[in-house]
């Protein structure tokens, strides 16, 4: 006989609707999945924020988390619902709280990966701790701070070591702008990072297994920083952004995360890859979005008809054994990463359950993107992120770069 099981997702979002909308939408779409003589429905509830006892039941079996990171409250539920309730979460908010811009880097450096040259510096303002003037006074030493950069080398960034959103983050070309940048840091505690020659800056969005490496032009407005490039770095270093993205979620238990790397030639440098609440915004990921709301559906029903478990403690161990092996150079340290990182998001598993249990997934998303329901959600998110007299043009622009993905999709899914 067969069993039936519905399985409710959780979504908690802050101001965002358009992904939110689109992401209901697709799951709707989805309907019910058979595996093993059990028949799975999902279902989504965007969550609300209020006081909870730490016994209270969790209705969510999957939380999609968009909020935690900047708020207290709803990342002491996550922490909660993960350890007591045992609920599923994309992305630890252990490792999130603790492992910000800062103590990710030196993860990374410690797996031997090229992270620039970056130095942390005092606080330009006394945090407001009655201990902290006396304290400063007999322990932190006085430091020259335009040596530090001319030692780093102009231009350079300053930036918080736990930012998000470019919150805080400045280029210095010179040693006036860095005293101006640093006199305006105030209580943040900041970053200096040298600049790496390159020739494209890549944004790579990671969803579970899946990663979209997209040309990121971070000088542009928000709506073109993503150009449509299909090819536009070389097959090794595709490659190796792609490998590090997933190392870099592995590691921390992250699996809805974006990383920013530059690239030279092969060689890449990852300058951001802690971003727990990345961009998946229709007005800005445009041409990538459906993508993106398909690997989001996809990883999640997975996860929930596999019965796949939340790790909360991470394997570093691994990782180091790996980083200490004399015998192994850059690329076969990089391989092996990759192995564990595909190991512990069951990559081949992944796609060979995904080919048979939700193989009319990429016609529902095509279909779905050329509906009036689309099209609706595309002038609402517009209309709420331009000026009235400029929406027209954004909407026409819009509507041609998702055009252009119908046409691609299409044609990749008659090949």
């Amino acid at each position: 006989m067969d069993l039936t099981h519905v399985h409710p997702i959780g979504l908690l979002l802050g101001a965002e609707e358009d992904w939110p909308h689109a992401f209901e939408s697709i799951l709707r779409r989805v309907g019910a999945v058979t595996a093993d003589q059990v028949t799975h429905t999902f279902t989504s509830e965007r969550l609300t924020i209020e006081p909870f006892d730490l016994t209270d039941p969790v209705r969510s079996e999957l939380v999609i988390d968009r909020l935690a990171h900047w708020y207290y409250h709803p990342r002491e539920w996550l922490k909660k619902a993960s350890l007591v309730n045992g609920t599923y979460l994309l992305n630890s908010p252990f490792t999130f709280q603790s492992m910000e811009k800062h103590s990710a880097y030196c993860a990374m450096l410690r797996l031997g990966l090229n992270v620039p040259r970056t130095v942390l510096v005092p606080y330009k303002n006394p945090v407001d701790n009655d201990r902290w003037a006396p304290t400063s006074a007999k322990y932190n030493l006085p430091f020259d701070l335009s040596a530090i950069a001319a030692d780093l080398g102009y231009p350079l960034y300053m930036k918080p070591f736990d930012g998000g959103g470019w919150r805080g983050v400045s280029r210095v070309e010179n040693e006036t702008e860095l005293h101006q940048a640093y006199d305006e840091s105030g209580e943040m505690l900041m970053h200096l990072q040298a600049t790496v020659p390159y020739e494209k800056f890549a944004r790579a969005l990671s969803i579970g297994p899946e990663t979209m490496v997209m040309d990121f032009r971070p000088d542009k407005p928000m709506h073109d920083r993503y150009a449509v490039s299909h090819d536009f770095l070389s097959p090794v270093a595709g490659e190796r952004t792609v490998a590090i993205s997933r190392i870099v979620n592995a590691f921390f238990g992250w699996e809805f995360n974006s990383a920013e790397l530059l690239v030279q030639g092969d060689d890449v440098f990852p300058i951001d890859y802690a971003n727990a609440c990345p961009d998946v915004a229709v007005t800005s990921l445009h041409y990538y979005f459906p993508w993106a709301i398909k690997a989001l559906v996809r990883w999640s029903v997975y996860c929930l008809v596999t019965g796949r478990k939340t790790k909360v403690d991470l394997q570093t161990e691994r990782y180091f054994a790996i980083a200490d092996d004399p015998a192994l150079d850059a690329d076969a340290k990089l391989a092996a990463y990759l192995a564990i990182a595909d190991e512990q998001f069951e990559t081949e598993r992944y796609w060979e359950w995904c080919a048979e249990h939700l193989p009319h997934l990429d016609e529902q998303v095509l279909d779905w993107v050329t509906s009036t329901d689309f099209d609706r959600m595309l002038k609402d998110a517009v209309k709420v992120t331009y000026p009235a007299h400029e929406q027209h043009k954004f909407l026409d622009h819009f509507h041609g770069l998702v055009d252009l993905w119908v046409v691609d999709e299409g044609a990749r899914l008659r090949s």
